[in-house]
């Protein structure tokens, strides 16, 4: 069934009650099974592809410091693992990252959050010593894997479609920006799972409360009165603020969904309480709503964050950077514990080393090539020549590399698939602004800073919103069930084209971004396309 309409067959005339709740949260037309399996078999696939090799590029050695020398050939440790490895080694051991040099405390510039969850993965594969690459990026393997099935099933309730959630489930799978992160243990993988969970969280819970709503009106008086019926405990909103506020302790880029998610569940409230009767559901969404939305996404992401620190609050300053930088120090807000001042900080300190950072790098990429796909990152490079296993060139050599290079067909149809989000927030398709509006935050700000080095990974938590939205964007092409056998059959046919040209996409880019062999010329060089994938200047 397309993305626009759900349509009820005319078996018997439903009671009031019933037809406002089938109108606030239309059925899940089609078997439940297939819901389940399609998104299922699709995510197995994803999980095969990331897993397969999850190990390479790899090495031996007995510590983590000899596994990212490359002295003696090339590092396992890929592009900024080497940071990240070493910090997850430190929380697993002591609690809190630790200077890669000495030992001492470790000034970090990043929370802790997405490290605990690489040292997460070595607990679980039994490797303390970090001595397996495969260890390193179980987790962000794992959480790649399951954001793939979240997509799906979120994009199969928004559209209530199972057609349309599998094909933003492909869609995002078959990502090679996605794809990559989800194989190397670096932070931006686990800022989009947490993205995508608390996206699915607000959208279940808007369903929650349209259903709760279209429930506990039972007559007219109740319906038209003054605020209209309470919503009750949004504990899906609650798992929404979490997180969110996972998300922000992970990078602090995830402060962006803070008003971006609570605007939206204001105004998808708001909308409810109008679909009910309320004759003020601004008034009245103000009065019952916006003390727990605020509560859920802006308190609870607070001290979600802040717990996240409790490994530097249990440490002393042996090991924990600025621990007791507001000892014995004099302030007016004496008030405040310590270590909260201490922490506020430690903060202020990274938050100049962010607004700062300005250091040359060859594959720095600013904000507004993000969706053109314009400087993907070379994550690793290695050149083996004959006799190496899969190197088959004479005297030309091969290349083994990996790129963060998102899939072409994907990126390319961003903008056009994001104004005609604009288009739906005109025809007053929710789906439109649920879509927008988290984009746009989590983008606009990266695009007034120039100086500041930046690069195309950063863009890895627009991908869930741009999957769904074209998924959405094939649903129209489609029409609805009622539409002509022609649109219908032609819609079917666009979307169908597109998404093969994304698998075909995928698996032609598929060598470069998992360290494959291939040759040197007619591999890896028919594979770069632009100037700008291989220059050796950032923008």
């Amino acid at each position: 069934m397309a993305a626009t309409s759900v349509e009820l067959p005319p078996t018997r005339a439903l009671p009031p009650s019933e037809a406002l709740r089938q109108r606030l949260v239309p059925p899940f037309p089609g078997s439940r099974l297939w819901g389940w399996l399609g998104p299922l078999a699709i995510t197995l696939l994803a999980g095969y592809l990331r897993f397969n090799r999850l190990s390479v590029p790899g090495g031996s050695g007995k510590d983590l410091a000899t596994l990212c020398n490359a002295a003696n050939g090339p590092k396992a440790c890929v592009f900024d693992e080497v940071y990240y490895t070493h910090d997850a080694w430190s929380l697993f051991h002591h609690g809190v990252e630790l200077n890669t040099t000495n030992n001492g405390p470790g000034y970090v510039v990043h929370p802790p959050l997405g490290k605990w969850m690489i040292a997460l993965g070595e607990w679980i594969v039994r490797d303390p010593n970090f001595t397996s690459t495969f260890g390193w990026r179980f987790m962000s393997a794992i959480v790649g894997t399951l954001a793939v099935l979240i997509v799906a099933r979120t994009a199969r309730r928004m559209t209530r479609s199972t057609l349309l959630g599998c094909v933003a489930g492909l869609v995002f799978s078959l990502d090679g920006l996605e794809y990559v992160q989800s194989r190397v243990a670096m932070l931006d993988i686990f800022l989009m799972f947490w993205t995508v969970v608390g996206f699915a969280c607000l959208v279940l819970d808007r369903d929650q409360v349209r259903g709760r709503l279209a429930d506990r009106v039972q007559d007219t008086g109740r319906k038209t009165s003054k605020f209209g019926p309470h919503t009750g405990m949004r504990w899906w909103l609650l798992a929404c603020g979490v997180s969110v506020g996972c998300a922000c302790a992970t990078k602090w880029d995830g402060v962006y969904l803070i008003p971006s998610f609570g605007l939206l569940a204001f105004f998808w409230t708001m909308g409810a309480r109008r679909a009910i009767g309320v004759h003020h559901p601004f008034e009245a969404t103000l009065m019952r709503d916006v003390v727990p939305t605020v509560s859920w996404m802006a308190a609870v992401p607070v001290v979600v964050y802040t717990a996240s620190w409790t490994g530097w609050f249990l440490n002393g300053p042996k090991y924990a950077y600025d621990r007791e930088w507001a000892k014995d120090r004099g302030t007016d807000f004496g008030f405040i514990p310590a270590s909260l001042r201490s922490l506020w900080h430690y903060h202020a300190e990274a938050l100049k080393f962010h607004e700062t950072l300005s250091s040359y790098h060859s594959y720095r990429e600013n904000a507004w090539g993000w969706l053109f796909d314009a400087r993907p990152v070379l994550y690793f490079a290695n050149y083996p020549h004959p006799p190496v296993a899969g190197c088959h060139t004479g005297g030309l050599g091969c290349a083994r590399m990996i790129y963060d290079l998102g899939t072409p067909a994907i990126w390319w149809v961003s903008i056009p698939v994001m104004c005609f989000m604009v288009y739906l927030v005109a025809k007053r398709d929710w789906r439109g602004g649920a879509l927008l509006l988290p984009f746009l935050c989590s983008y606009l700000p990266w695009l007034h800073q120039f100086k500041r080095t930046m690069f195309f990974f950063y863009a890895l938590p627009l991908l869930p919103f741009l999957s769904i939205a074209i998924a959405v964007t094939i649903g129209y092409m489609m029409g609805p069930a009622a539409a002509s056998i022609r649109r219908r059959r032609s819609g079917t046919i666009v979307g169908g084209s597109y998404v093969l040209i994304v698998a075909i996409m995928f698996f032609y880019f598929w060598p470069i971004l998992s360290a494959r062999t291939v040759p040197f010329v007619g591999g890896w060089v028919d594979r770069m396309w632009f100037h700008s994938w291989i220059e050796d200047k950032g923008s």
